[in-house]
């Protein structure tokens, strides 16, 4: 395999992950938000991942199989708001409920040491195809 295409591969994972790790960070951020400016509470993001086929002249059938990592965009969840009586609350409607979030703290911390292990793993191959080519230039000397 050509050093640069395992570059780009890893690259596009970092890139992803990273990416998820935002989305996490913005869920957390707004897990208490009962109002937001399009009106409501905070809805829980999910980022959309596709693979996207690697261009280049690498062999026919390593090409098809090849293929990095794209953020496809994020979308809302369809799970549903949790209401809580607080009659006392600003945002509570005329029966004293209120519109909360549907981040789940627990989920979000989970979601995010996935990313963080992805990220990792993405950074020891990205390493690991580092020394490959020192030690092949090396070879070359």
């Amino acid at each position: 395999m050509e050093f640069l295409t395992s570059f780009e591969i890893c690259s596009s994972g970092l890139r992803a992950q990273r990416a998820k790790m935002d989305v996490i960070v913005t869920n957390l951020a707004n897990a208490g938000t009962t109002r937001t400016a399009e009106g409501g509470p905070y809805k829980r993001k999910i980022i959309v991942f596709s693979s996207e086929p690697l261009p280049g002249s690498f062999n026919e059938a390593m090409t098809t199989a090849l293929r990095s990592v794209q953020v496809d965009g994020v979308v809302e969840d369809k799970e549903g708001l949790k209401k809580v009586y607080d009659p006392g609350h600003p945002d509570a409607d005329p029966q004293g409920f209120v519109t909360f979030p549907n981040v789940s703290t627990v989920v979000e911390m989970s979601d995010m040491i996935t990313a963080n292990r992805a990220y990792e793993a993405c950074v020891t191959a990205f390493d690991a195809t580092k020394r490959m080519a020192l030690k092949a230039l090396e070879i070359g000397k």
